[in-house]
């Protein structure tokens, strides 16, 4: 099933934000598909937060602080001069001598404190597509003409904050869903073994960052296996692996921390990206010993798309055959071993952004 909302729709210039993001990607996607197909099983997270009994979709406090640095959560609640810094921080906004960087807040019309508010509802989204493929189908058979088609699949028309980490944010991304979502999801017992797939165009720094804190402290192995295994297939230098941020890095943070399964693709490989994705894939059932995951968790990031509108993702370009083709074969790894699966639309960026992921759900209709 699809899982989007109206109010995560965020127009960045509203906050005076210059950042190539489309404020209707998602509603590009879901004309295409309806043009296709009449009734589409679609939830927003109120209705999905409420079918699974939830009082409320949004993640709790609690819920941040299993993964995120108490003092940290703390920056982001308790004091709004403090939010506004790690936002600037965080997408970039401020340069080293204080001078701003694609920001204009003379014209904004929304303070920027309140993109937090956006920021932990779109966040929260991404557990509430996990809670639905695991059980979403069980409970919400019936409510969709013809039935529920995608039972164990849930894919969120938001989410992939994969660059958030331990105790700031970074490339956009105030707070790292990918794992809050993992990990409350184990927090409750409803998944033992999680895997997660990133194939956005950027590593999956934060996540790395944040899988290898919570083994440090003995919280996500069952005992000796890890219950987190996390692949990414990415850029092998673009950012965050550039030189500049490399240069700047600590030992022992993102974005230095390995994932389990690292695939760098390096400019002008495209045509190896698919065949290096399926060994990748097979590495990863190769880590895991044997154990099947109680979920899967893709990053599906289209910014690897060549017509992307992100300066930092040209160093990979793939067509639209071969992006379809990648998700295809995903899809295929997950349904074949009858693995529930929550996709997050995770990066793209600029007006033709939607175009990937339309004609990926495109074909799951089929």
């Amino acid at each position: 099933m699809l899982l989007y909302d109206k109010n995560l729709e965020r127009n960045m210039s509203d906050y005076g934000i210059r950042i190539p993001m489309s404020p209707s990607r998602s509603g590009k996607i879901l004309r295409f598909l309806e043009e296709r197909r009449g009734a589409l099983p679609l939830l927003t997270l109120g209705e999905a937060a409420g079918g699974l009994g939830l009082d409320s979709p949004l993640l709790s406090r609690e819920d941040l602080e299993r993964v995120h640095q108490r003092e940290f959560v703390a920056r982001l609640y308790d004091d709004p001069r403090n939010l506004e810094k790690e936002i600037l921080k965080t997408y970039e906004l401020i340069r080293a001598d204080g001078t701003y960087n694609r920001y204009e807040p003379d014209k904004a019309v929304k303070a920027l404190g309140e993109l937090f508010k956006t920021i932990l509802y779109r966040v929260s989204g991404s557990y509430l597509a996990c809670r639905l493929a695991l059980d979403g189908g069980e409970i919400f058979r019936g409510k969709f003409p013809g039935g529920i088609p995608w039972e164990h699949f849930c894919f969120y028309l938001g989410g992939g904050q994969h660059h958030g980490r331990y105790d700031t944010g970074s490339g956009f991304c105030l707070l790292n869903d990918v794992i809050l979502a993992a990990r409350k999801i184990q927090a409750e017992g409803r998944a033992g073994l999680i895997w997660i797939i990133d194939v956005d165009a950027h590593k999956g720094d934060g996540s790395a960052e944040l899988v290898k804190f919570s083994r440090d402290r003995g919280e996500t192995f069952v005992g000796k296996d890890p219950e987190i295994i996390a692949l990414s297939i990415h850029m092998a230098s673009g950012w965050p692996l550039d030189s500049e941020s490399i240069a700047k890095a600590e030992q022992g943070r993102a974005p230095l921390v390995e994932s389990d399964i690292d695939i760098p693709i390096a400019e002008h490989e495209e045509a190896l990206y698919i065949p290096r994705l399926i060994e990748g894939l097979e590495a990863l059932e190769k880590r895991s010993g044997g154990r099947k995951p109680g979920l899967v968790i893709v990053v599906d990031g289209v910014d690897v798309y060549e017509k992307d509108g992100l300066a930092s993702t040209s160093l990979i370009a793939l067509s639209k055959e071969q992006c379809l083709e990648r998700d295809r074969q995903l899809f295929s790894f997950v349904r074949d071993r009858g693995l529930p699966s929550a996709w997050l639309m995770a990066g793209g960026y600029g007006e033709d952004a939607w175009e990937p992921t339309a004609n990926f759900l495109s074909f799951i209709l089929k």
